[in-house]
C-alpha cells in the first residue's frame, strides 16, 4: 500500500468526495481530500499526490484559480490535474484545459470513467519519469568526456546567428548551443553553470546532449526545459545549479517563445521602430529542484529584427566594475548603436564597447546575436 498511487480529491460536495474516495480505495489507491481550493493547494504541496481531481465550482477560490496556483508552484507544477465540473460546454472545457489541466470530466460522472482516466494519466506520469531515468543512464557515460565542440555560425548558416564566447578558464561554466528542430524552426540555448571547474565542464557536456534529445517538434519549449531540469536534478550535487535561457524561433510563423530559468532577459531589437527592450520571462533555476516553474513568453517578430542572448558576465563585473543594471544599459545602448552593421561586426562592436581590450576579465563572457 505504501507505493500505491495517491489521489487528491478536491470538491465542496461531501457526497462526491466520499463516493470517489471509496471507489479509489477499493481499487488500491490512497486518497486525501479537501473541501475547497485553498485547502487543496496546501494539501497538494504537503502530500505530493500522483493525481489531483479538482472541482471547478467551489465557494471562495474556484478550481480554475487553484489549478493556476498549482501550475505556478514548483512542487506541484508537474502533478496532473483532472477537472470535475457540471459545465459541459466547449468554452468551459477549453478554459479548463488552458489553465493546465490534463483532462476534463463532466458531472454527473460515471465512477468507472473517472478510474480509467485517472489510471491513464498516472501511467503517463510514470512513463515520463522512466524516460528521465533512461536519459540519466545515457548521460552517465559522458562523465569522462570533455566539453562538446560548440556549434559555429558557419556550421548552420540558416540559423542566422553570430557568437562571441570567451571563458575565463579552459573548463568554462558558460555554454551555448544552436539546433535546428525542423525546417525553419530553431532552438538557441545559453546557460551559466555554477562553478568553473571540470564539474561544470561535465554539466555543459550533459546539457548539450540533453538539449539535442529533447528539443523536438512534439515537446513545447517549456516541456523541453522541464525535461532537461528533471534529468539534471537527478545527478547534480547539492548546491549545484545553472541558469539558462532557451529561445525557440519559428521562422515560418515569425514567432518566438522565450523560456528563462533564472537567467538574464533576452534583448530584443525592433528593426522597423529602431527600439530595444528586454524580454523578461519568469522561471526557476535548473538542477536545484525536482520540478520547476517556467512561464513562457511569446511574441511576434519581424524580418530584420535582432535578438541577443548572453550570460551575466557580459552585464556585470567585479572589483570596482559596473553593476548589472548599469551593464544592461551598456548592452542596450551598444546594440542600438550597431544596428546598421552586419551581425558579425555588430557582435564584435558590442563587446568592444562594453569591455575595452585592456580590461581584465573576471568571468566567462558569452553573447549570441540572432537575426530574423
Amino acid at each position: 500500500m505504501l507505493d500505491a498511487p495517491k489521489i487528491l480529491i478536491v470538491d465542496d460536495e461531501p457526497i462526491n468526495v466520499k463516493m470517489l474516495e471509496i471507489s479509489f480505495q477499493k481499487e488500491g489507491f490512497r486518497t486525501v481530500t479537501a473541501m475547497n481550493g485553498a485547502e487543496g493547494f496546501v494539501l497538494a504541496q504537503k502530500e505530493q499526490p500522483d493525481l489531483i481531481l479538482l472541482d471547478i465550482m467551489m465557494p471562495g477560490e474556484n478550481g480554475l484559480e487553484t489549478c493556476v496556483r498549482l501550475k505556478d508552484a514548483s512542487p506541484t507544477t508537474d502533478i496532473p490535474v483532472i477537472f470535475l465540473s457540471a459545465m459541459d460546454d466547449l468554452k468551459h472545457k477549453v478554459e479548463g484545459l488552458s489553465r493546465g489541466a490534463v483532462d476534463y470530466i463532466t458531472k454527473p460522472f460515471e465512477k468507472r470513467e473517472v478510474l480509467v482516466r485517472a489510471r491513464l494519466h498516472i501511467k503517463l506520469g510514470r512513463a515520463y519519469r522512466a524516460l528521465i531515468n533512461e536519459q540519466k543512464k545515457k548521460l552517465e557515460t559522458l562523465q569522462q568526456a570533455q566539453q562538446s565542440i560548440l556549434v559555429r555560425p558557419s556550421d548552420m548558416p540558416s540559423a542566422r546567428f553570430e557568437v562571441y564566447y570567451r571563458p575565463i578558464y579552459e573548463a568554462g561554466g558558460d555554454f551555448y548551443d544552436v539546433i535546428q528542430i525542423s525546417e525553419g524552426i530553431f532552438g538557441y540555448l545559453v546557460a551559466d553553470v555554477s562553478g568553473h571547474d571540470l564539474g561544470a565542464s561535465f554539466i555543459t557536456s550533459a546539457l548539450k546532449a540533453l538539449i539535442r534529445q529533447n528539443a523536438t517538434p512534439f515537446l513545447t519549449p517549456q516541456e523541453t526545459m522541464k525535461m532537461i531540469n528533471s534529468v539534471l536534478h537527478s545527478f547534480m550535487s547539492d548546491g549545484q545549479h545553472l541558469t539558462a535561457c532557451y529561445l525557440h524561433l519559428n521562422r515560418l510563423s515569425s514567432r518566438i517563445t522565450v523560456i528563462s530559468a533564472g537567467h538574464p532577459a533576452v534583448l530584443y531589437h525592433n528593426a522597423k521602430q529602431n527600439t530595444a527592450e528586454f524580454l523578461a520571462a519568469d522561471g526557476d533555476v535548473l538542477g536545484s529542484f525536482e520540478t520547476v516553474y517556467l512561464r513562457p513568453l511569446e511574441r511576434a517578430v519581424y524580418r530584420g529584427d535582432r535578438l541577443f542572448l548572453y550570460t551575466d558576465g557580459l552585464i556585470e563585473t567585479h572589483a570596482g566594475g559596473f553593476r548589472r543594471s548599469e551593464g544592461k544599459g551598456k548592452l542596450l545602448e551598444a546594440c542600438l548603436q550597431t544596428t546598421d552593421m552586419p551581425l558579425h561586426d555588430a557582435i564584435a562592436a558590442v563587446i568592444n564597447s562594453i569591455f575595452p581590450s585592456d580590461q581584465e576579465q573576471h568571468d566567462d563572457k558569452l553573447l549570441i546575436g540572432i537575426e530574423i
